[in-house]
């Protein structure tokens, strides 16, 4: 009699665990929702930074955009002042901490390797070209 109500309990605990666990699967899929959301803002990010203009009016700048997972910036993005800086930096800012999330709870991986910031800028056309 007692063999029965074991073998139920057992069973019984094995679908909860199956109900209540989380799969690879769903944590692909939430990883795969989290990487097309920051693909989204990342070319947004790049579009509102390249309608900016320079000339003798406004500065060229940049920022460190995206978060490698061992912590280095993917890129430094260029822009001018012409554009709403404080809008675009709060941006970056805010990607660049979600995409840090991301790479920390996707176990996400990339190599280290350092990328260069500006160490100066030229204005052709109206846009800015970082110099080296």
């Amino acid at each position: 009699m007692k063999f029965p109500i074991i073998i139920s309990i057992f069973i019984s605990q094995l679908f909860f665990l199956a109900a209540t666990n989380c799969s690879d699967t769903d944590k692909n899929v939430s990883c795969n929702d989290r990487l097309t959301n920051l693909d989204t803002q990342r070319d947004q990010i790049r579009s509102l930074a390249e309608t900016s203009i320079c000339n003798d009016n406004y500065e060229c700048r940049y920022i460190a955009f995206g978060r490698k997972p061992c912590g280095r910036a993917w890129e430094y993005l260029v822009y001018s002042t012409s554009i709403d800086t404080l809008k675009l930096e709060n941006w970056v800012t805010n990607f660049n901490s979600m995409e840090a999330t991301y790479n920390k709870e996707c176990d996400a991986i990339s190599d280290c390797m350092a990328v260069l910031a500006p160490t100066g800028f030229e204005c052709k056309n109206n846009s800015c070209f970082p110099i080296y």
